[in-house]
């Protein structure tokens, strides 16, 4: 057996370093106490295959009392189901042998003399972190009678579903459902070397491995019973639950240590980004980023505050505070006289169609203050909002015209791996949704905006394309307006979090007049270009911190995976 104290010390190390490093750990323990080298063995205590006997004469003391049926047998254990070698005085038992195995069972819930207090009555979702909760519904007397009695200090395991495999010990009798599978040892004293037994990866696996064959995972109780086991002599099982436990609780305390660090890193960032967020104007902008950079390390060594960091900046990017305002730049109320201008005159050509009106701004509606040469304006009197045709997938074609659906707006870009076809010959039916190279893409669907915008500018490859209903099209065929600016906008904080919040209402999506409402902040012309080049740098800068990261997390998680080999 090797030097285990300094090999874990040495595996705590770098367990806490590296990423799910204290959850492999917790691992690589169990698998080293069900392979006999956690703790030395001692040739005096009495073999595992005198402990079976004793177990035998047990459950047979227990059926001749009625208090357990009498088992079926389960076959001799194959060589070929042995995973490793175990040590002298150990033995490999299939589970069944080693207790009463239970499936629950649920007592009709429409009969409410069957529902009460007198016991817990346990499901799936009841046990967690290796707990169990007590306090749901319980069943009476006469529910009891027509389920399963499942005594004190068994062990409970989750056999069906997302959630196999999850196990814990009830601290007081209790019956249960259907997709629980239970066992009661012969031994009482057995009961937690048998609950971690159940935790290791191999025996896992095993429930995993033959929990398949339908849509739904399950093991039923004659298999889950077979699954071998291995047994060491009681003695050693209770040094080898008494290492554990001291073992675990380091890991839990490495676990709090890791959770400290965390909350006083997202205390730090916090502050450092509502330092930044809280500029007066963009010349304070310097002096708070230095605050960020000094910080570099300590932020920045988790990918969540660079996601943060990157909303921060867009924010700040729209709201005037990331680059210098020019006093010499065109102001914006100049450049919307512009845009008002050649939209006139696009009328006039035939080119674009006389739009409604837009209600005037209130104030109510502004939600901060801009640098004095820029605007607010609402989003449809400088773009043009449409949203897509409702193609009939009978109608879909192997080839044709491009059909840009929801499906294929990723982040950023126009994902064509599940593209879909209109026929070609049609194609001037649809003349008005046709897409251009420049159109900026938008997904309507608020489940779709919940888990994350889905927007897109159009390339050359995308296009000759068509637009499909619940995908929003936003057109810029003004020539003042930045494409990347409006892009940035929309990815910002300040168009998401005012769209997302309505999800919540019902409507399974948004429409271009909701989007075509919101006020959007216009810089002059001149700063929309320095701002998107501040965002480029940024941007970059924040992808490198990603790379950083995953470099970095990869060489620790290969540390340790080394490590534990060695075992």
């Amino acid at each position: 057996m090797p030097d285990d104290p300094v090999l874990l010390e040495r595996h705590f190390d770098t367990a806490f370093a590296a990423p799910n490093g204290i959850q492999k750990l917790r691992e690589l323990i169990l698998t080293l106490a069900m392979q006999g080298k956690l703790v030395p063995q001692d040739p005096s205590d009495q073999p595992a295959i005198e402990l079976l006997k004793e177990i035998e004469v047990e459950k047979q003391r227990l059926v001749k009392e009625g208090k357990v049926k009498q088992p079926k047998p389960l076959p001799e254990i194959k060589p070929g189901e042995i995973p490793y070698k175990l040590p002298i005085n150990w033995e490999w038992v299939r589970l069944g042998e080693l207790g009463e195995a239970q499936t629950g069972t649920t007592p009709p819930t429409k009969d409410a003399e069957n529902l009460g207090s007198f016991i817990p009555f346990i499901g799936p979702g009841d046990i967690k972190n290796h707990a169990i909760d007590y306090s749901g519904e319980g069943l009476s007397e006469i529910g009891l009678s027509k389920g399963r009695l499942i005594e004190k200090n068994s062990v409970l395991m989750v056999c069906i579903g997302g959630s196999i495999g999850k196990h814990a010990i009830n601290d007081r009798n209790i019956t249960c459902n259907q997709q629980i599978n239970t066992i009661t040892p012969y031994k009482r004293e057995a009961i937690k070397y048998m609950f971690f037994a159940m935790g290791e990866e191999s025996f896992q696996q095993i429930v995993l491995g033959q929990s398949g064959g339908s849509a739904t995972p399950i093991i039923n109780k004659q298999k889950w019973s077979s699954i071998p086991v291995p047994l060491p002599p009681l003695a050693e099982q209770h040094r080898i639950v008494a290492k554990i436990d001291r073992l675990m609780a380091r890991c839990d305390e490495l676990e709090k240590l890791r959770a400290e660090g965390n909350q006083k890193r997202i205390t730090v960032h916090t502050a450092a980004l509502d330092r930044l967020l809280n500029v007066k104007e963009s010349n304070d902008f310097s002096t708070a980023w230095r605050f960020i950079t000094q910080h570099f390390g300590e932020l920045y060594s988790v990918k969540e505050n660079v996601a943060e960091l990157r909303k921060a900046i867009l924010q700040l990017a729209v709201m005037g505070k990331l680059v210098p305002q020019d006093p010499t730049d065109e102001p914006a109320s100049e450049l919307l006289r512009a845009i008002a201008t050649e939209k006139q005159q696009l009328i006039k050509e035939g080119k674009i169609k006389q739009p409604k009106p837009l209600p005037e701004i209130e104030l109510k509606e502004i939600s901060y203050e801009l640098p004095e040469n820029w605007e607010w304006v609402r989003l449809g009197d400088i773009t043009r909002l449409q949203n897509g045709f409702a193609f009939k997938s009978d109608d879909y074609s192997s080839q044709g015209i491009k059909l840009i659906r929801n499906v294929n707006i990723s982040h950023g870009f126009i994902d064509h791996t599940n593209i879909a076809y209109y026929p070609d010959f049609d194609r001037m039916k649809f003349e008005d949704f046709e897409l251009s190279k420049g159109d900026i893409l938008i997904s309507l669907d608020r489940p779709i905006i919940s888990t994350g915008l889905k927007i897109a500018i159009l390339n050359s490859q995308d296009v000759p394309s068509l637009l499909v209903q619940r995908v929003g099209r936003v057109r810029i065929e003004l020539l003042k307006i930045s494409l990347l600016f409006l892009f940035n906008w929309f990815n910002s904080p300040l168009f998401v979090d005012r769209i997302a919040p309505g999800r919540s209402n019902g409507v399974p999506h948004i429409s271009t007049k909701e989007i075509e409402m919101l006020l959007f902040p216009l810089p002059p012309l001149a700063e929309q270009y320095r701002i998107v080049a501040k965002l480029h740098k940024l941007m970059a800068l924040c992808d490198t911190l990603d790379h950083q990261i995953d470099a970095a997390t990869g060489k620790q998680a290969d540390l340790l995976n080394a490590v534990m080999a060695q075992v």
